[in-house]
């Protein structure tokens, strides 16, 4: 957003932002393939402001019995506007993958940045020529078209983000699967 120089800040007029519906509100209207009749987008980020982590978990361990893991990602979901079916933010890609136990993905780049956390497993990612061992909590950043593989020691769920739908907006991501 810097170098775009679009970036603004609006300050509140309290500490604490107003609670205006209850919860659950967002997923009853949003998140269940379901919209109220007549709504309109009036922003293009997601009306669903949370995105529960058993859910998510529940929809990859329901992929791992179903299908083969991809080769490159394992068993990866990309979090999205229910209302439009893009991403979830106009600018950030958010995804979550399941690594089932002793999986090593084979290489992979792409031009978006991304950023990983470890929400379940250890295990080790090598990004270029650097290993860099993983448990939960920990934190990885993989640049812009490096190579990237995973091996989880055990079952291994990543979170990460990435600026993929500003560049695929402008026409500039690109990717390479396998032999990176």
């Amino acid at each position: 957003m810097r170098l775009l120089d679009a970036s603004f800040a609006e300050p509140g007029e309290a500490d604490v932002q107003t609670v205006t519906r209850p919860e659950g509100d967002s997923a009853a209207r949003f998140a269940n393939n379901l919209l109220p009749v007549d709504w309109k987008p009036a922003v293009k980020t997601s009306p669903v402001f949370n995105y529960p982590y058993v859910r998510s978990r529940e929809s990859l361990d329901t992929l791992s019995r179903n299908e083969d893991p991809d080769p490159c990602h394992g068993h990866k979901l990309r979090y999205v506007n229910p209302a439009t079916g893009d991403f979830a933010m106009p600018t950030i890609g958010t995804f979550i993958q399941l690594l089932p136990e002793g999986y090593a993905t084979r290489p992979y780049r792409a031009t978006d940045g991304t950023v990983f956390v470890v929400v379940e497993g250890e295990g080790e990612t090598r990004v270029g020529d650097q290993v860099f061992r993983w448990r939960p909590h920990d934190i990885f950043v993989v640049p812009s078209w490096m190579p990237v593989s995973h091996h989880a020691d055990d079952e291994s769920v990543l979170f990460s983000y990435s600026d993929r739908p500003v560049q695929e907006k402008l026409g500039l991501w690109r990717e390479q699967r396998g032999n990176a």
